[in-house]
């Protein structure tokens, strides 16, 4: 099997999967080190489709979940390659997509433990609070744009006992204005910048919400993968819960 992946979730699953040594080639945003031998096919918005089907993948993942990409999906279809696009919102999607994966690459019993640890792990992280504390995790910085309702992260801090301070707004994310971020009465922003080379606490802290601030790098909560379960125990860290 010879697997393509265009998005570094969908590598960081085939990994998991133990199946890193099919991957041929991966998108320049993947830093997963087991997929450091894969041909790199250029950023996830502007995969190089030519050199992908020169590749001659089996199976080519790609994805909805980062904006702009149904114009990659649309690219592999009109080069007719074999391809199966995962799109998740919820945890439940992406546990959804770990069997999908699984079954696709013929390892469906990988999948199924991978799952299961998957929702083992996430569920070990609970915060026990007499509220619900209210947490934001933040994309990018300038303008502030953070996980809404529709997004994945929504589940995650429910699971975690905590609240998605955006959760009020039916889309996967959406921009704040200054006043609006102070309205939301934090309890604790993540800072999860897709992207970027470095985390910068000290631009949050400037914005004067007097709120903590936690680092979070995008791999570990900007992937519908199986790192999301760092991503719940870093965040379940910041809440007070002890390692």
């Amino acid at each position: 099997m010879r697997v393509a992946s265009l998005t570094p979730s969908n590598t960081e699953i085939v990994t998991a999967l133990g199946l890193a040594h099919t991957l041929v080639g991966v998108d320049d945003h993947t830093d997963d080190p087991q997929a450091a031998h894969a041909a790199r096919l250029g950023p996830d918005l502007s995969i190089d489709v030519d050199r992908l089907a020169a590749l001659r993948p089996d199976l080519v993942l790609t994805s909805l979940s980062v904006p702009g990409m149904e114009r990659v999906v649309e690219a592999v279809e009109r080069a007719s390659l074999p391809h199966l696009t995962l799109d998740p919102v919820t945890l439940a999607d992406v546990t959804r997509d770990l069997h999908t994966v699984g079954a696709a690459l013929g390892v469906p019993d990988r999948a199924d433990a991978l799952a299961r640890d998957f929702e083992r792990d996430l569920a070990a992280w609970r915060v026990h609070a007499p509220t619900p504390p209210r947490v934001l995790v933040e994309w990018w910085p300038k303008p502030v744009i953070g996980a809404a309702r529709d997004s994945w992260i929504t589940d995650l801090l429910a699971g975690l006992g905590a609240q998605n301070a955006l959760a009020h707004l039916p889309v996967r994310s959406a921009p704040l204005t200054p006043e609006a971020l102070r309205d939301l009465q934090l309890d604790l922003l993540v800072l999860s910048w897709c992207g970027a080379r470095k985390l910068r606490p000290e631009v949050a802290h400037a914005r004067g919400l007097g709120v903590p601030v936690a680092c979070i790098h995008e791999r570990y909560l900007g992937r519908p993968g199986p790192n999301l379960r760092e991503g719940a125990r870093l965040i379940a860290q910041a809440l007070g819960v002890p390692a």
